[in-house]
């Protein structure tokens, strides 16, 4: 009976109609006292996402994470909040690349970046962490060819306030600034689904 329940796992795992053509992984730190900070601006957007696409998050237990699914077109699309702090983003990544998806290409993670401006969201497929510890650990545990969808949140006036600068929320003014990076990277939203990464960055990344 094991061996029959392993070789339905492998079969289920390999089945095409079980498996996403993108998954939206928004970065953050659960629990109230993280919501809304500068470092859940991942959990904010894909939750902007399901708003927008009438779709509402549940528990997987498989993939230790909040999840909600719908269709764009003929693509299937599953939005992901980990359950895990952000520098252990790499456990929920690594059941994705197991269960949900044949290549790190279909995955795109949404994270805040202090090397952009409030404002600024770019796109960027591969590269290094940059010095964000949920990019750190992911890359560690699964590896770098995931697409990156970043949103700025500025550097704090002295660097060695980092670490309380990221899980404070914004101020008015950058909730504003913020605000457009969100209607920016809403723009593209069609071409991200799609996965057309070059046609979302032409959007993102125009002037």
């Amino acid at each position: 009976m094991k061996l029959l329940k392993k070789i339905v796992q492998i079969l289920l795992r390999r089945n095409p109609s079980n498996l996403a053509d993108l998954c939206v992984v928004g970065l953050g730190n659960p629990g109230d006292k993280y919501s809304k900070t500068r470092h859940n601006l991942g959990y904010d957007f894909v939750e902007l996402i399901a708003q927008r696409f009438n779709t509402q998050f549940s528990e997987s237990k498989k993939l230790d994470a909040s999840i909600a699914e719908f269709n764009f077109g003929e693509k299937s699309i599953l939005l992901v909040k980990p359950n895990a702090f952000i520098n252990l983003s790499g456990k929920t990544l690594n059941l994705i690349k197991r269960y949900k998806v044949n290549s790190l290409d279909k995955v795109l993670v949404v994270h805040d970046d202090m090397d952009l401006q409030p404002s600024e969201v770019k796109l960027k497929v591969g590269g290094s962490d940059g010095g964000h510890n949920g990019l750190k650990d992911i890359i560690k545990t699964v590896g770098k060819e995931f697409v990156r969808l970043r949103f700025g949140i500025g550097h704090p006036a002295i660097k060695a306030d980092t670490n309380a600068w990221v899980i404070k929320k914004p101020s008015p003014e950058e909730k504003k600034l913020i605000a457009d990076s969100f209607d920016k990277a809403i723009f593209a939203l069609d071409d991200i689904l799609n996965l057309e990464w070059l046609l979302a960055m032409n959007k993102l990344h125009s002037k």
